[in-house]
């Protein structure tokens, strides 16, 4: 796709470019519009041939437009100003041939202005001040001047002085009755355009602070969970040795005491060294960054085969904790994949425990499965009293400091560790009773190759 090819800067460019494709076809409408009205409903003798002309021009610069935003090459600023100032020139011309400055739409040069102060730079908008005004300034003195619009009265010199005085007055004032509805017209577009810009552009600027509040939000929790990591990385520094010298008392123990006469000793023993083995295996995650494993490491895996990993894992250890699985039947038939990251495992395995120590052992938790060809969507629902009406509306997005029911730090690092991989994770509790977690994911989008013997094969790529 474009955007992942172009700068942000070069598609900020290209999307004012756009408009100013789009502005150029309604100025086309209206100018048209405008000609006919005069020409057939005013009964106004214009130029038609060069006013046409003029208007064939501008829609083949339209075209080029449209062709120039069909490729892949970076626009430049004076790019968009060499366009505007092609529409300047346009605009003059067809003033030039329609009374010029006397002509009531003469404040149609606001506009190019207009779009210049909003698209480009200041150095940009003083240039077209100076273009603007010198062309304003020339259209006063050279001009073709509009044809009079006569009454439908006799003729002049077979009438009285009375009479001919009785004309020029309806004369005139059906010239301030036109030049009147100009004005009007003109008010009445340029407010209407105005105020599209103005709701466009404050538009732009919301959904550039709500960016800049999002980017500054995960600038924190980034910064917060290199903290943890430090702290993290310190702490199992620091619990190696202790474990490393319990793990050798636990030998000690089963060689001196044999298990046939101490079977009760050697059945703890071995919970104690299923205990320090998990220890074990949480350490060397804490030291990804020390080089031992890489954290985020992984392979693609189907779906299915991934859900029966982070299960198998979870089941080892929560034994007596009942799981409710529901896979929706019309997923199963979709051939995705994902990548397996021990992180994003650890995360769900996270709340899986959070959940199945709130639930009553009768009734077990609820994990929902669903996915189609690009997205995945897990939903754990447990049955405990909810999350807490004080921390529901930023459950995860920072670390809680009473931690009761497993909100603490793990539901932090599990939701930085959701957003970074592309994903998004919501919290909600129940109407009847308990909580529910929905985590939706990217998936790998699987590509069609073709070996040496024009067999198809699928094969995963990132999406």
């Amino acid at each position: 796709m474009l955007a992942e090819v172009l700068p942000k800067s070069n598609l900020t460019i290209r999307e004012n470019l756009k408009w100013l494709y789009i502005l150029r076809n309604l100025m086309i409408m209206s100018e048209s519009i405008l000609i006919l009205v005069s020409v057939y409903g005013l009964q106004i003798k214009l130029p038609e041939e060069q006013l046409w002309l003029v208007i064939f021009s501008i829609c083949a610069v339209n075209l080029y437009t449209w062709m120039r935003l069909q490729t892949d090459e970076p626009i430049s600023e004076l790019e968009i100003f060499s366009q505007i100032s092609i529409d300047v020139l346009a605009l003059g011309a067809l003033i030039y041939l329609t009374g010029g400055a006397s002509n009531p739409i003469i404040w149609v040069f606001l506009l190019p202005l207009i779009l210049t102060a909003i698209m480009l730079p200041q150095a940009y908008a003083w240039n077209m001040v100076i273009l603007t005004c010198s062309t304003y300034t020339v259209l006063i003195a050279y001009n073709l001047p509009l044809p009079a619009v006569e009454p439908h009265l006799p003729d002049p010199r077979l009438v009285g002085p009375e009479l001919q005085h009785y004309m020029h007055l309806v004369q005139d004032e059906h010239y301030f009755n036109l030049h009147i509805f100009g004005m009007w017209f003109g008010f009445v577009f340029s407010a209407g355009l105005v105020a599209f810009f103005v709701v466009e552009l404050s538009k732009t600027l919301k959904e550039r602070e709500r960016s800049l509040a999002d980017a500054r939000e995960n600038a924190l929790r980034n910064e917060r969970v290199v903290s943890l990591g430090t702290l993290a990385a310190s702490a199992a520094h620091d619990m190696g040795t202790p474990l490393g010298t319990m793990a050798i008392l636990i030998h000690e123990m089963e060689l001196e005491y044999p298990e046939h006469r101490f079977v009760d000793l050697h059945s703890k023993i071995k919970i104690l060294n299923q205990q320090i083995g998990r220890c074990k295996e949480a350490l060397s995650l804490l030291s990804a960054s020390a080089g031992e494993m890489r954290a985020e490491s992984g392979k693609p895996m189907s779906i299915i085969e991934y859900i029966d990993e982070v299960l198998n894992q979870w089941r080892a250890v929560n034994t007596s904790s009942k799981l409710n699985l529901f896979i929706s039947p019309s997923s199963i038939e979709v051939n995705a994949s994902i990548i397996a990251d021990r992180t994003l495992t650890h995360s769900i395995i996270n709340i899986l425990n959070n959940a199945a120590q709130v639930t009553p052992i009768d009734k077990g938790i609820n994990f929902s499965v669903n996915w189609n060809s690009e997205l995945l969507l897990l939903k754990i629902r447990d049955f405990g009293p909810g999350f807490p009406s004080e921390i529901v509306d930023f459950a995860g997005k920072q670390p809680v400091t009473n931690s009761k029911q497993g909100l603490g730090v793990g539901l932090f690092l599990t939701y930085s560790t959701i957003n970074r991989l592309g994903g998004k994770i919501e919290f909600n509790n129940m109407e009847w009773g308990g909580a529910s977690v929905e985590i939706t994911l990217p998936l790998l989008i699987t590509e069609t190759t073709h070996d040496y013997n024009g067999n198809g094969q699928t094969e995963p790529a990132i999406s």
